[in-house]
């Protein structure tokens, strides 16, 4: 008989509290959020609130920084010693060696296998919640790291930012293009694909107007979505736009569950307020 089955993530999988009591989330692994001097825990001792005024203020970005094997098997044995084989869904590891890191406690602890999600944020999360489905289902560590590994393949994953000033303050992007954006309004769309991030469609506008546009771009007249369940994530300060975002997700996929959750602050450092992106799988 295969052992209990135990889900594990680590902080960028930027699912709400109450998703990760839904689908029994057994562990979160934060990454390292650097204010000047000071080192915080993501998602336990740092919000988005605190790391925006620290940008207005010091007009630099805060650095983050991997989780580290040692935090890493710390959570692994004490699953493993609680009776858990672990399967851990990472964020890509051409994003963050904190993919890497989990590999090495994995190795060192023993009945862990470790997803490399290729992608970031609620694509992390979105894994997570169907190797969950498929614990609850019976399914063995190595089954569930098998579907899990399949299926980011046919993740579909984007997001619309309002600024590139943070993108571009992370290195991610050059000073003439958020210029440029910046000047002429324009809010790119990014994809994530193959592991790694990339420029699509540009919308010209408030971040309020064209996400409707956005979003009838990534689900209108489609056939190949598998509507089982879509991930809204942002950074959005008022939640009355994201109701209007759930509307047009309806309107154009009939998605039997629609979850909707802020990212942490190892995202928002990278991505900045007013960004909002939709993460669901094809067929």
């Amino acid at each position: 008989m295969s052992n209990k089955v135990a889900i594990t993530v680590d902080s960028t999988f930027d699912l709400s509290h109450e998703l990760v009591e839904k689908f029994d989330i057994k562990g979160i692994v934060p990454l390292y959020v650097a204010l000047g001097e000071n080192s915080y825990k993501d998602g336990v001792d740092v919000d988005n609130s605190q790391l925006e005024q620290y940008f207005n203020e010091k007009r630099a970005l805060p650095k983050t920084s991997a989780a580290t094997p040692f935090d890493f098997s710390e959570l692994f044995t004490k699953l493993h010693n609680e009776g858990y084989d672990v399967v851990h869904i990472d964020i890509g590891e051409g994003f963050s060696s904190t993919y890497r890191n989990a590999c090495i406690a994995a190795e060192q602890v023993g009945n862990v296998w470790v997803v490399n999600s290729k992608s970031l944020s609620s694509g992390v999360g979105i894994l997570a919640t169907i190797a969950s489905d498929l614990a609850r289902e019976g399914k063995s560590a190595k089954e569930i790291h098998r579907i899990c590994t399949d299926l980011t393949e046919k993740m579909d994953i984007s997001f619309c930012i309002d600024t590139l000033t943070y993108l571009h303050k992370g290195g991610r992007c050059s000073g003439v293009a958020a210029l440029g954006a910046n000047l002429l309004n324009l809010k790119p769309c990014i994809e994530v694909k193959n592991g790694a991030m990339g420029v699509g469609k540009k919308y010209r506008g408030n971040i309020e107007k064209i996400l409707p546009n956005y979003i009838k771009d990534r689900l209108g007249d489609r056939n190949d979505i598998d509507t089982k369940r879509i991930i809204i994530t942002h950074t959005m300060k008022d939640d009355k736009y994201v109701e209007t975002i759930i509307d047009e997700v309806r309107k154009y996929q009939p998605f039997e569950e629609v979850y909707v959750t802020k990212a942490g602050s190892t995202i928002f450092t990278h991505c900045g307020p007013g960004t909002l992106g939709i993460i669901y799988l094809h067929k």
